[in-house]
């Protein structure tokens, strides 16, 4: 139940499956590269646009808390989307707009996943 994914532009990334479904805990799972897969695409969004806004972005978390339907194909029903942005002197305002455009325009992972799932996110600034 291991496998080993190769992407288009030759990097690789092991995926496993837990003992008690037949993996050895070797990589992530699946499930668990769309969140990861999420949570980079819209990270790279807003680390962008603070840029662009001259902001002073030190380091940026994205932290992916996410439930799944009960019901197979037990596809993601709620993702929460948490992001923490250290920088120095940042504006919440800019913050605040770099999020929801990632969220409502930029992200092609929100918007897929968003078919199936009610997507929140949320933000805070931490002075560096």
């Amino acid at each position: 139940m291991s496998f080993v994914g190769e992407s288009g532009s030759g990097h690789s990334v092991v995926m496993d499956g837990s003992p008690e479904h037949g993996g050895r805990n070797l990589g992530v799972r699946p499930m668990e590269m769309l969140l990861i897969g999420l949570g980079g695409c819209t990270a790279f969004d807003v680390v962008l646009m603070l840029q662009k806004s001259r902001q002073n972005v030190v380091d940026v978390e994205v932290a992916l808390d996410a439930e799944r339907a009960e019901e197979i194909p037990q596809v993601f029903a709620d993702i929460k989307v948490h992001f923490k942005v250290w920088g120095k002197d940042l504006s919440a305002n800019h913050v605040e707009r770099a999020v929801k455009l990632s969220e409502e325009k930029y992200c092609s992972a929100t918007k897929m996943l968003e078919k199936s799932a009610t997507i929140t996110c949320t933000w805070e600034i931490i002075e560096a």
